[in-house]
């Protein structure tokens, strides 16, 4: 059964390195800076140019619903802007929802991305009760793709063609992670955890922010 409790109240989430908070109105700038960057518009499909006007309205919704889920990535000591991550399209019936994160490019390659999606396929399975969470990464980034690869994601089917970026059209790969055999959700649980271990579109699918 899906917690919508743990979908309204918006958690915070701590990490060794990061922390996982609501995304706020003092996010907005950064957001929309990272998505001025060709390679992160490259990565995340993003052909609609957002204005900032936009952004501030996207994440002044994003607080008040409650059928998704939408957190900033912050450093854990100075509190910087690092990216974005959401947990959408929950479809109640089969406990199963999309997922998307988008860090900024100083942020690459340091292992801030998995340790980001661990903490929220955490929240998603045990205090949310997904059983499936869900995302999409564009054949083309290898480098995500194993990233997820190692959160626990597989590679479950291809969109043949399904974007068009640079005259040329690319594949969509989907992939999936599940709930750990044997685990369930635990409800009722507090919003505020902290969470190291392993257990989560992206850096690069993230093609608008309301997906």
């Amino acid at each position: 059964m899906i917690d919508d409790r743990a979908l309204a109240e918006k958690p915070v989430l701590e990490g060794g390195r990061i922390r996982l908070v609501p995304l706020a109105d003092r996010h907005a700038s950064a957001f929309h800076a990272t998505f001025q960057d060709p390679e992160t518009r490259r990565l995340t499909g993003t052909h609609h140019d957002w204005t900032l006007t936009e952004i501030r309205d996207w994440v002044a919704e994003c607080g008040t619903r409650a059928d998704r889920l939408d957190l900033a990535v912050e450093d854990r000591e100075s509190g910087a802007y690092l990216g974005d991550l959401a947990l959408s399209r929950i479809d109640r019936d089969n406990a199963h929802g999309g997922f998307r994160i988008a860090l900024v490019p100083e942020a690459t390659g340091r292992g801030l991305g998995p340790e980001a999606i661990r903490l929220l396929l955490g929240y998603a399975f045990d205090r949310v009760g997904l059983h499936r969470v869900e995302l999409e990464v564009f054949a083309f980034n290898e480098r995500a793709r194993r990233g997820y690869e190692k959160c626990g994601f597989a590679v479950e089917g291809r969109l043949r063609e399904a974007l068009r970026w640079g005259g040329a059209w690319h594949d969509v790969l989907v992939m999936a992670a599940l709930r750990p055999a044997g685990t369930a959700p635990k409800a009722g649980q507090t919003a505020t955890r902290s969470a190291g271990r392993p257990t989560a579109r992206a850096a690069s699918q993230a093609q608008r922010p309301t997906q």
